[in-house]
């Protein structure tokens, strides 16, 4: 695996086998936050809601190159050189369901691309959410200083 730091201790992409994904320092980035002003913090999450990918191109689930036999004694199978590759999406519903398909060759560039969109827009919410919080932190505290005021 190869790491790229993107910002110090926000975000990190792994990239393996050509795809990439983020890992959020969830802890680290909660501390930043509320040394943050008002005012950046609101700044910040207008800049992370203008990154989110176009929601039409996101797909969830997994995309599996596939070599296949097909059990004909005289095919190349037989000897070891596998039918393929055959491109799979994967999705998991539950904990005990699963369904996926097939996907030609000529789309898996596209479906890559939609799955990585997919990744972000759950980076970006999650980082969004936290700033909301943060927010919402500051909203109380300021409710409670206001409530002892007037006693």
């Amino acid at each position: 695996m190869r790491w790229r730091e993107i910002r110090s201790c926000e975000i990190r992409t792994c990239v393996w086998r050509g795809l990439g994904y983020n890992s959020y320092s969830h802890m680290r980035e909660r501390e930043n936050l509320a040394r943050l002003s008002l005012l950046a913090l609101r700044n910040r999450r207008e800049g992370l809601t203008r990154l989110v990918p176009p929601l039409g191109e996101v797909l969830r689930g997994s995309l599996m190159e596939r070599y296949l036999t097909c059990g004909n004694p005289n095919c190349k199978c037989a000897r070891g050189e596998r039918h393929g590759p055959l491109w799979y999406l994967s999705v998991t519903l539950d904990q005990s369901h699963r369904t996926g398909s097939t996907v030609p060759s000529d789309l898996v560039e596209q479906v890559r691309h939609w799955i990585e969109n997919y990744h972000r827009v759950k980076e970006n919410l999650e980082q969004i959410s936290d700033i909301n919080r943060e927010l919402l932190r500051r909203q109380k505290i300021q409710g409670q200083k206001k409530k002892k005021e007037r006693k």
